[in-house]
């Protein structure tokens, strides 16, 4: 007899045992000697019934208990068993395994976990954690990147409608023709040029635990990556590479020519500020060589008043016509045909990174040495979306190459 049987019998018992209780007692209230042995035999089913339930309820507790498995079966590849809730790059699993292939050569191990994630090169995606943290140490050490418009995209080129003529409202005589008015709109594409940085390891660093081989690469890597964009986000001409802010057909806008080209004036970088439109001054920002500032501090307007204004407090920047300065080692000096300052909302350039940030592991290349490469690399794009938002000052003389 099953568990839910005898508890339903022992339902049953009971409801009868309450019954004869009540339809036999006495004036009294009591039970006669035979009616009580009855009673009591009644209580005595219901109690046993209430053991044989109890007996039942252990033994499928302990039937349970001895039906399970000694020990967990391998249903994952080796290196794959889930540690965290996280899937992928995002994981622990993929981030211990990655770091643990950087750190030896594989030798036949299995590493499954990154699998997930080959690069066709031979590399392997970087984790996630690592990606955005050397991304975050770009977007703070580099000027442009910290300005522009940055977003990822996962393949392929981006395609960016680009407003080139407005429409325009137009006086209209009663019964003459309506003119049409149409704006028109072009395309920027944004496709993905490969930046690649090496850099070389030493074998006693790589077997010294207390190393700290990701904080090492990322500062290295950062830096070396951070140089090489920002350097093409200003002059890059395009050919595998972004365009820069300063390319001639591709870049910012020319908002003043000076006269001089060896020299700036006050009322000149007033041109420039005012050659931009007002709706891209509000957040606007300078652009210049540190070597330029030296040679603009010492400006005066009409007036007899420094247009340069150092900040007065830490943490304050110096302005210029009101604008924050921000210098940049790769913006060119002033010479002839160079174009030595930057003007406008840099929000209109746009960086598109493409997703994953690749390492390959270069065993052999370096052995002699000692040492193992590491090369990294990333693909990007970059380029000034609304050309009129951001003006430069060219020099006067030979158009710069750029």
């Amino acid at each position: 007899m099953t568990i839910t049987e005898l508890r339903t019998k022992r339902a049953k018992a009971w409801e009868a045992a309450k019954a004869y209780l009540d339809s036999h007692r006495t004036e009294r209230g009591t039970l006669s000697a035979e009616d009580d042995a009855v009673y009591s035999r009644m209580e005595t089913e219901i109690t046993d019934l209430s053991k044989e339930i109890s007996r039942l309820e252990r033994l499928e507790t302990m039937d349970a208990e001895m039906s399970k498995a000694t020990r967990t079966p391998i249903t994952a590849k080796p290196d794959a068993v889930a540690t965290d809730m996280k899937t992928g790059r995002d994981s622990e699993n993929y981030k211990t395994a990655f770091w643990n292939t950087m750190r030896t050569a594989p030798g036949g191990i299995v590493r499954n976990a990154l699998t997930l994630t080959p690069d066709t090169d031979g590399g392997y995606l970087v984790p996630d954690t690592f990606e955005k943290n050397l991304v975050q140490t770009l977007n703070d050490t580099m000027v442009i990147r910290k300005l522009a418009h940055v977003f990822k995209t996962a393949s392929g080129s981006h395609k960016i409608p680009v407003l080139e003529t407005k429409a325009k409202a137009a006086w209209t005589d009663e019964g003459e023709t309506i003119a049409e008015t149409n704006e028109t709109f072009g395309q920027k594409n944004i496709g993905a040029h490969k930046l690649t940085a090496l850099i070389k390891v030493s074998d006693e660093l790589l077997n010294d635990s207390a190393f700290d081989l990701e904080a090492h690469f990322r500062a290295e890597f950062a830096a070396r990556m951070g140089e090489a964009e920002e350097e093409a986000f200003i002059t890059g001409d395009g050919v595998g590479k972004p365009f820069g802010i300063l390319h001639n057909t591709e870049g910012a806008e020319v908002g003043v020519t000076t006269a001089s080209a060896t020299a700036i004036t006050a009322d000149e970088l007033i041109k420039l500020y005012y050659s931009l439109r007002g709706p891209y001054r509000t957040n606007a920002v300078w652009i210049l060589n540190d070597a330029t500032v030296a040679q603009i501090r010492t400006l005066k307007d009409s007036n007899g008043q420094y247009i340069w204004q150092t900040g007065l407090k830490d943490g304050t920047p110096d302005t210029l016509l009101g604008k924050q300065v921000i210098t940049t080692p790769y913006m060119p000096i002033v010479a002839g045909g160079a174009k030595p300052v930057a003007f406008g909302d840099f929000r209109k350039y746009w960086i598109g990174d493409r997703e994953g940030i690749t390492f390959k592991r270069l065993n052999e290349l370096y052995a002699a040495n000692g040492q193992v490469g590491f090369l990294a690399s990333k693909r990007l794009d970059a380029r000034v979306v609304v050309p009129e938002g951001i003006k430069v000052l060219q020099m006067k003389g030979t158009t710069s190459g750029t």
